[in-house]
């Protein structure tokens, strides 16, 4: 992975702390909305992480291969990020 690890770690952490604080709130039968908006705000982080990963994979594993010159490399990995964007359209 060429994300910034320390950075993506930090928030993936962030995330975990959210999950654990949701999980709390729901064992404590906090309000539904409050619980919602944690959820959101979790959502919110993963995206973010994953904007970044992409963003990275993008810029180094994308473009190395395409200096490379190497058409069936090339076409792998633009298959794997056409699989991505319809993933995250299904979301």
């Amino acid at each position: 992975m060429h994300a910034d690890k320390a950075k993506t770690i930090r928030k993936l952490k962030t995330v975990g702390g959210q999950i654990d604080g949701l999980i709390k709130m729901v064992e404590d039968d906090r309000y539904c909305i409050d619980v919602s908006n944690q959820i959101m705000a979790s959502i919110s982080i993963l995206k973010n992480i994953n904007k970044d990963v992409l963003s990275a994979h993008l810029s180094h594993c994308v473009y190395e291969t395409l200096e490379n010159n190497d058409p069936d490399d090339a076409k792998e990995k633009l298959a794997e990020i056409e699989s991505i964007i319809n993933k995250l359209n299904k979301l």
